[in-house]
């Protein structure tokens, strides 16, 4: 076998509205205060590659803070055989631009010939579009990019053949693919550990707003949510809640232990929702037995329905966790049942109750915009969210302007009814309406401040100074509060 070296690349990429929220993200936004997601499946993907006798290299500029001339001296001097870049649907036409300008500069070095490889959820919703639109060589059409992500080396070794989920060019210059990707059965039980050092974790163990004790860490134990057929997110044209799948949890306790071990104090899982039932209650009394709650906090998606029993709730306190998200994203049972949430308003306040009574720090994220809301709906969701404050059943919330996706039935729908307003990529980061609604942008921005200010309240801030035990929790709101006028000015 020829040793292929790989980069699994995040290129610098700027704008004046901020830092990109881009890796183990499913929606994109520009941060003006910045925040580190460390990629949990681009990481499984180096770690894959460098156990089949690959050499890796882990290259991301955006949590490294490197200008885009660094980078680039950087990577041409690696010159590494592959290079693979995650991308989203606003940046897509940036990394079109780099990948197009690398092809050139690769020429000017003679015997250096990169291939490069896009993978991410607005490639495998429009692969060809990339291909037409730009040199890159293959474009991952699925999300299980680490496993397909090593067959493409394997394919350029001469040791195997494209997995399924591969767009390339033949010999003619044609576009061709290797076949409607499939998530794979089960696999997560053979996945290997994460190798933390090889992906450089501490990059992204401190800038954080989930984490309120560092250094923090991400671990994913399903892909993706056990639902996954809300028509908003982008996930679902890779991860179908059909597809579902999940490892052991003694798995999931090892890899926790392990983290521990290093120094880490906090540990997001971030499955699009965390698995229950009996997986849940094993994985807690696992964490119990070797004493992990004691060292380790945790945090979680969660839906509203999930859980209705207090003991689980309970149970999870016990076991460490902290903090959970909830998606509420609107008040309106219309909309909720647009979006195909399976969720009633009325089990909103009583999961939110359960939680907290347990000792759970809640959180939820919510959207405006919708094409069939109007003013009066949104303001609804916003006083919704304001008496949830006021009777201490959130900690914290994320507001943001609903996105159409490409791929998502979301897209369709609106493409449909002739609802998009651009079809400009890189207008579709959150920042402004990309579909028709009943009030402008100025007054969508306005609406976002509103709730991002929805907790100013006397009972809030009652609470939260009878919350405050030790200094880590001074720390924490103050963290917070930075987060909170990052936010804002994100939407001035």
């Amino acid at each position: 076998m020829r040793k292929l070296k790989v980069a699994i690349s995040f290129p610098p990429l700027f704008s004046e509205k901020g830092v990109p929220l881009l890796s183990q993200n499913r929606q994109f936004q520009w941060f003006s205060d910045p925040t580190y997601i460390y990629p949990i499946i681009p990481a499984y993907a180096a770690t894959l590659l460098k156990i089949n006798g690959y050499e890796v290299i882990w290259d991301d500029a955006i949590a490294e803070n490197l200008t885009y001339q660094k980078w680039k001296e950087r990577l041409i001097k690696n010159r590494p055989d592959i290079v693979a870049i995650e991308t989203k649907t606003p940046v897509v036409k940036m990394h079109w631009k780099i990948i197009n300008e690398l092809k050139s500069e690769s020429l000017r070095h003679g015997s250096w010939k990169p291939k490069f490889v896009l993978m991410g959820d607005h490639v495998t919703a429009l692969p060809q579009e990339s291909l037409n639109s730009s040199q890159v060589d293959f474009v991952i059409a699925g999300g299980d990019y680490d496993f397909i992500l090593l067959s493409i080396a394997k394919e350029l070794s001469g040791v195997g053949f494209f997995s399924q989920g591969v767009w390339y060019r033949n010999k003619n210059n044609c576009v061709v693919n290797s076949g409607t990707y499939d998530p794979l059965s089960n696999f997560l039980d053979l996945l290997p550990d994460i190798d933390r050092e090889l992906t450089q974790w501490q990059l992204y163990s401190q800038k954080n707003g989930n984490f309120k004790y560092t250094p923090g860490s991400y671990i994913m134990n399903a892909r993706d949510c056990w639902w996954g057929r809300c028509n908003f997110c982008s996930w679902t044209s890779f991860f179908p809640g059909e597809k579902y799948r999940v490892r052991s949890p003694w798995l999931a306790v090892r890899e926790i232990e392990k983290l521990s071990q290093m120094g880490i104090k906090e540990i997001m899982e971030d499955s699009g929702t965390l698995p229950v039932g009996a997986w849940l209650e094993d994985f807690c009394w696992g964490l119990i037995e070797k004493k992990l709650s004691e060292k380790v906090f945790l945090g979680a998606n969660m839906r509203f329905n999930a859980i209705k029993e207090q003991r689980i709730w309970n149970l999870m306190k016990k076991a460490g966790f902290r903090f959970v998200l909830f998606g509420l994203e609107s008040a309106n049972q219309e909309t909720l049942d647009r979006l195909n949430k399976n969720l009633k308003v009325d089990e909103v306040e009583p999961t939110l109750r359960m939680a907290k009574m347990a000792g759970l720090e809640p959180h939820v994220t919510v959207m405006i915009g919708y094409p069939w809301e109007t003013m009066s709906d949104t303001l609804k969701t916003l006083h919704f969210t304001k008496d949830l404050f006021e009777k201490g059943l959130i900690e914290t919330l994320q507001a943001t302007i609903l996105m159409p996706y490409p791929g998502t039935p979301l897209f369709h729908y609106c493409d449909e009814n002739n609802l998009l307003l651009t079809r400009d990529w890189g207008r579709y980061d959150q920042r402004e309406l990309v579909m028709r609604c009943s009030f402008t942008n100025k007054e969508a921005k306005k609406l976002i401040r509103d709730f991002y200010k929805s907790f100013i309240s006397l009972p809030y801030f009652m609470k939260k100074a009878k919350s405050i035990k030790r200094w880590s929790d001074i720390k924490y709101i103050l963290k917070a509060g930075r987060k909170l006028l990052g936010h804002i000015l994100d939407f001035s």
